[in-house]
């Protein structure tokens, strides 16, 4: 039921959202006659360096069995899961299923892989949270507020609050979120042994990456030169058309549009990213076409294009250093062969011990010699 909404929603933004801005794209790009390339190939090219920095965030969270899996390994995978989450209403989850399956298949274990990745997802919505409430707090004196900024702060703070209390329940001495969790899993007839086990790794790690100050150091300097390349991007992208607009602005802009992204209704927030960054950047004096033909070739490098490149990548990985580990049905199909196939090896007794038998190598002993003798026809008793 939850996943046919969440198609019925994602048909609705792309009829009401997305399909109205095509004509507004063409007569854009028909009002614009100066467009600085320079600027639009650095623009594409940042929106995959903030990609790769995004990479490099979950290869420090690894922690020591980072060195198990390479920084390009990673950022396929990354590109990976960015292509399936794109495609699927709500396709977080599934995105994140993959990046699982494959980061273990590289031998890094499911506890610190699960570690790594919601390091890397909850860390960056803490630090896009912080820009945009850098962004309100100085735009709300200068401009005044708007119902709108109030929506995207309601929703980022319940964000933080759930981080807060996940991450204050797996600490917590008590352990009153692993008897609750293990409470659950019983009922629901699943092992909760493991599960707190499983939590009580993840308990080690979060204190090991509090007390680690060098790699928490890391993963909150990649984490913000991932939002502020794709930040950077969507303003170079915004002066090749020949717009500007002010700092406080920009962040609330890009605040705004990625906190209200997050809500798991479209893949990859289609539609709502649209629908809300081009009325944004027009509030803060940025003209209507320069708004639209900006925001939507932002959109082709930073959600259109990794798609293709991910779908790509995916392809490189089945094959390569970090394709997926076989099944133990695969595995236990070719130990039969391999069986099968050694059965059929006719080998006789006296074959076996030539062969396998201990050598002298001084050479001053003779090999025995051993009669072959099972494939030589028995004689019949003579008569007498």
């Amino acid at each position: 039921m939850l996943k046919a909404l969440r198609w019925v929603l994602f048909a609705v933004v792309i009829y009401f959202f997305v399909l109205p801005l095509v004509p507004a794209f063409r007569g854009a790009i028909g009002d614009l006659r100066q467009i600085d390339p320079v600027l639009l190939a650095a623009a594409i090219g940042l929106e995959f360096v903030a990609l790769y920095c995004y990479s490099l965030l979950t290869h420090a969270a690894l922690g020591p069995d980072a060195s198990r899996l390479t920084r390009f390994d990673l950022f396929r995978i990354q590109l990976s899961t960015r292509a399936l989450g794109s495609v699927l209403p709500g396709g977080s989850a599934a995105s994140n299923a993959l990046g699982f399956r494959l980061i273990t298949s590289s031998g890094i274990a499911k506890a610190d892989a699960g570690f790594a990745l919601a390091t890397a997802g909850i860390g960056s919505a803490v630090i896009l949270n912080v820009l945009l409430w850098i962004g309100l707090i100085v735009s709300i004196p200068l401009r005044g507020s708007s119902p709108i900024y109030g929506t995207a702060a309601v929703a980022g703070t319940v964000l933080m609050a759930g981080v807060g209390a996940i991450v204050l329940g797996l600490v917590d001495d008590k352990g009153r979120l692993h008897r609750v969790v293990r409470w659950i899993y019983d009922r629901l007839g699943r092992d909760g042994e493991s599960v707190a086990s499983v939590m009580d790794h993840l308990r080690d790690r979060v204190r090991g990456l509090v007390a680690e100050r060098e790699v928490l150091k890391r993963v909150i300097v990649w984490g913000a030169a991932n939002w502020l390349l794709d930040l950077l991007a969507l303003w170079l992208f915004l002066r090749a058309f020949g717009g500007n607009i002010s700092v406080d602005g920009l962040l609330v802009a890009f605040g705004l549009t990625n906190v209200l992204a997050s809500i798991p209704i479209t893949p990859g927030g289609l539609g709502i990213v649209e629908g809300v960054y081009i009325p944004t950047l027009v509030g803060f004096g940025v003209p209507l076409a320069t708004a639209t033909v900006t925001v939507l070739t932002y959109r082709i490098a930073q959600f259109w294009l990794p798609i293709l490149v991910g779908a790509v990548s995916y392809a490189s990985l089945r094959i390569g250093a970090v394709a997926p580990v076989p099944s133990p049905r695969s595995r236990l199909k070719r130990l039969q062969s391999v069986t099968r196939a050694g059965s059929q090896v006719q080998q006789s007794k006296a074959q076996w011990i030539e062969k396998n038998a201990p050598r002298d190598r001084t050479g001053l002993f003779a090999t025995p010699q051993y009669e072959d003798t099972s494939e030589q026809p028995q004689q019949r008793p003579r008569d007498e």
